[in-house]
């Protein structure tokens, strides 16, 4: 347990949490939204601090980042709790698991659910051992461990190492501005493009999550964004338009992935988004002018990378894989043009 930053104390030990765009207001013993941040005493203190749930070494690609450090391998760690409630999640089991559940502590007694104990030294120590060029901070929503990433993020860059941020994007600008010298990339989960739809399934709000989209860009931060395409929730050409307009609006060259949905937590009644959908989502990106679209969660297509310029392949990828790149210090090797992007 550690006391939060971001937050302001009020009247009669109520205390105000700015980290994320709930901007929740937590009397005396209760948590936040996330469920891991609780006011005790009228000081707000994260559980989240250190307790890693889940840990793995994964290919950068899978996060999915495909112009960040492509082929490298990331250190991948996660605590519990989320700021959202998304009907979809695919990382529930540990997304939507709180302290607030029979873990709010009696009698000065601290709970001890949340998963195993992990210094920012030691999560450095394990990415350097095994070779990551980077460590992400995914799974679950990295702006409700914002503290533990921070610190660790720091320890990281003096090392040599790579950090990013795998979000929904409601973090405040204030979190943001915070991170901003120790963040190189995030992948950004642009859900849908309509505020109703994020309140019904997300419990969130659309306008927070483009403002942060648009801020990290402004603060340069390599950014990509991933939609997972729901079948009869933002599969319309409407909706989909209005996301890639949006992105393009911002830059043509920011990445969007566009992911095939498969049944999961309380969405199991969906059928899985067609090949099709996506190929109609990628042709929607083109005609809005964005200049790299990938398809998520299949094989066989919307994978590959290409030059701009001269249209050669720049990188083949099979699921996770690289299997040929044709980058050099961020430029073609065939016709010397620069790639969008963060390369080795």
């Amino acid at each position: 347990m550690k006391e939060a930053l971001l937050y302001e104390k009020l009247k009669d030990k109520l205390v105000h949490c700015y980290l994320c765009n709930h901007h929740c207001r937590i009397v005396e013993g209760k948590f936040g939204f996330c469920g891991v941040r609780q006011n005790i005493d009228g000081i707000l203190y994260t559980h989240a601090y250190g307790k890693v749930v889940t840990a793995h070494i994964d290919p950068v690609e899978k996060k999915p980042l495909y112009h960040f450090l492509p082929g490298s391998f990331s250190f991948s760690i996660a605590t519990i709790g989320c700021n959202f409630r998304c009907e979809f999640c695919q990382n529930w089991e540990i997304s939507q698991q709180s302290f607030r559940e029979g873990l709010i502590p009696k009698q000065g007694t601290v709970p001890t659910l949340g998963g195993e104990d992990f210094t920012p030294e030691e999560i450095v120590e394990v990415a350097l051992k095994n070779k990551c060029k980077s460590i992400s901070y995914t799974y679950t929503e990295p702006t409700i461990f914002f503290e533990y990433a921070l610190e660790t993020a720091k320890l990281a860059k003096v090392k040599g190492l790579y950090n990013n941020f795998v979000t929904n994007g409601y973090m405040t600008r204030e979190c943001l501005e915070i991170i901003k010298p120790y963040l190189d990339a995030v992948n950004v989960d642009l859900k849908f493009f309509k505020d109703s739809s994020y309140k019904r399934i997300c419990a969130a709000s659309l306008e927070p999550v483009l403002d942060s989209i648009r801020l990290m860009h402004q603060l340069g931060i390599w950014v990509e964004i991933t939609t997972l395409v729901v079948p009869d929730e933002n599969d319309s050409k409407e909706e989909l338009s209005g996301i890639a307009q949006f992105i393009a609006g911002i830059d043509k060259n920011i990445p969007w992935h566009v992911s095939r949905f498969h049944p999961d937590y309380k969405l199991t009644h969906r059928h899985p988004t067609p090949e099709a959908t996506l190929e109609k989502a990628q042709a929607i990106g083109i005609k809005s002018g964005l200049k790299f679209i990938y398809a998520g969660n299949v094989i066989g297509f919307g994978n590959d990378t290409y030059c701009l310029n001269c249209k050669k392949l720049l990188i083949k990828r099979e699921t996770f894989s690289v299997f040929e790149y044709n980058i050099k210090q961020n430029k073609c090797t065939f016709c010397n043009v620069t790639v969008p992007g963060i390369f080795s």
